[in-house]
């Protein structure tokens, strides 16, 4: 078995380019980059990414989780969180955290003309389910495989 590495430059990771939303609910996120940091180095008990959002890119729909926690820092440029309470602009070195369960539906903007990179650290649960606060859509997840669907239950 191969040995992780323990340490690397972390835009050499794999990379994951837009979202696996149901279209159109995928549009927003389209330019979004997230290297996949967490596998490089076999973390299994929380995800780590470093994200990439071009101008006018969105992080996700606005969403909760039922079990997971989740927790972002801006490394550079801007970026608007949205959440249940309105706008927040966030600059680097300013972070934020979202506890599981708590219903505050958030996700990131960047409404700038450059881009922004922050990275998002994670709980991984075997069995999640997320829940989209401004549109029809939730997501399970059994392990690490994702099934959208509307809050109903019902296919898409």
């Amino acid at each position: 078995m191969t040995k992780p590495p323990k340490f690397l430059d972390a835009t050499a990771a794999p990379q994951r380019t837009g979202s696996r939303y149901p279209a159109p609910h995928d549009e927003p996120c389209k330019a979004r980059v997230k290297y996949i940091l967490g596998d490089v180095f076999g973390l299994d008990q929380f995800g780590v990414n470093l994200v990439t959002l071009e101008p006018g890119s969105w992080s996700s729909q606005r969403h909760w989780h039922e079990k997971e926690d989740e927790f972002i820092f801006v490394v550079s440029g801007e970026l608007v969180l949205a959440d249940d309470t309105g706008e927040h602009l966030l600059q680097p070195g300013m972070c934020a955290g979202f506890k599981a369960g708590n219903g505050n539906g958030h996700c990131l903007k960047n409404l700038t003309d450059k881009p922004a990179q922050y990275l998002e650290v994670g709980t991984r649960s075997n069995h999640e389910v997320a829940w989209y606060s401004d549109i029809d859509l939730k997501v399970e997840l059994k392990d690490r495989k994702a099934s959208y669907t509307r809050k109903d239950g019902s296919a898409f």
